[in-house]
């Protein structure tokens, strides 16, 4: 839906479209021009007068172009559309990954709604119990007090969590430009972890092969290319004529050349800025390489991290704060823990399985943010 949607990718098409007929444009020859003028003669009171009537003149143009500065204008041109190409190409890479983290973000809200609600079933349960244990006089009121702040507490978190995940399928919509009357409930499950290379392997990859560093090397290019343009502009381009001319009692033609005299331009300012610009693209790539850097760094630690955190709450400390509560309400069943036992195990146990939830989907947008940098499906899965 974004690919056919996405405002962002239709600016980029047409971008990409307007550098392709810039191509066309630096192709085309210089038009001929052509003249006709008409009057009348009328003769004066001299001694020799001229003989009234009709005149006629016809002339043409021709510009004839420097091949050097030709095929430097098509240079320009034609680079100016692969560096358009690279461009799109990223805005396709960023575009994707807008739609995966939203994606991915509604389904990391469902679930915290899911185990929101199971909360609330169990401390409901808890509370009606309770209920009826203060009922018969089993339990002091204290304890039912205890499991109805828990419950309201708990209702509370249900409701945060359904603010979240309105607010996340509202930015699922933005972007893949969804229509408003389209109902949005995403289906799935985080990506099973992969296995990254070497930090300085997917290093030398991203420089390489990124379409943001072929933007900047060509926009590069481009600028040298324009600097040959505007030397090769400095050659005067000599222009072609010819008319003829048919007065009452005479006619004649003529031909010629004109050929402008770079006495006062020089094109030294021209010349200034395109050299200005070639040290502006250089700084610009030298720029993205540090992004892309210190971007592919972040993402690799952050992913390397919630792994390894996804892999210690799930070996360790959910099992631990599952056995904790299992143990809380079998020991309040025989009258041996209170109330407020039980609601602590399962305030931890909900605590770790957020925790669980959050390294989780931090892991998954790690992922997709090697995928934007073009790493992530080198990776073998594990």
């Amino acid at each position: 839906m974004a690919e056919q949607n996405s405002p962002r990718l239709h600016a980029a098409n047409a971008l990409l479209d307007r550098a392709t007929a810039a191509t066309q444009t630096a192709r085309a020859y210089t038009n001929p021009q052509a003249e006709f003028f008409a009057g009348k003669q009328s003769a004066r009171d001299i001694a020799t007068p001229g003989i009234p009537g009709l005149l006629q003149h016809y002339a043409g143009y021709q510009t004839l172009e420097i091949p050097h500065e030709r095929s430097t204008r098509q240079r320009v041109a034609d680079l100016g559309r692969v560096g358009q190409g690279y461009q799109r190409d990223t805005e396709q890479l960023s575009v994707t990954s807008a739609v995966k983290h939203a994606f991915y973000e509604t389904l990391w809200r469902k679930h915290e709604v899911e185990h929101a609600r199971e909360n609330f079933t169990l401390v409901q349960g808890l509370r009606d119990r309770v209920a009826v244990e203060v009922r018969v006089g089993e339990k002091g009121r204290l304890e039912l007090t205890r499991a109805e702040a828990e419950m309201a507490r708990a209702n509370f978190a249900v409701q945060s969590a359904q603010i979240n995940l309105a607010n996340a399928i509202a930015l699922l919509r933005a972007a893949i430009a969804a229509p408003p009357d389209l109902a949005l409930d995403p289906i799935g499950e985080p990506e099973p972890p992969v296995r990254l290379g070497p930090l300085n392997e997917l290093r030398t990859l991203v420089l390489r092969n990124h379409p943001i560093i072929g933007e900047a090397n060509t926009a590069m290019e481009q600028s040298e290319a324009e600097l040959e343009h505007q030397r090769a502009l400095r050659v005067p381009q000599p222009t072609l004529f010819g008319e003829w001319e048919k007065q009452p009692d005479l006619t004649f033609w003529r031909m010629g050349v004109t050929v402008p005299l770079p006495l006062w331009d020089k094109r030294r300012g021209q010349i200034a800025d395109s050299q200005a610009a070639i040290r502006q693209s250089a700084a610009i790539r030298n720029q993205r390489q540090l992004e892309l850097t210190a971007a592919l760094e972040r993402a690799y630690e952050s992913y390397q991290l919630a792994d390894q955190q996804v892999t210690s709450l799930e070996a360790g400390s959910l099992r631990e704060a599952e056995s904790a509560v299992d143990a809380a309400m079998a020991a309040y069943r025989f009258g041996e823990r209170g109330i407020v036992e039980v609601l602590d195990a399962q305030r931890v146990l909900q605590s770790v399985r957020g925790d669980l939830l959050d390294a989780s989907f931090a892991r998954q947008a790690a992922l997709v943010d090697l995928e934007e940098l073009g790493v992530a499906p080198s990776g073998e899965k594990h």
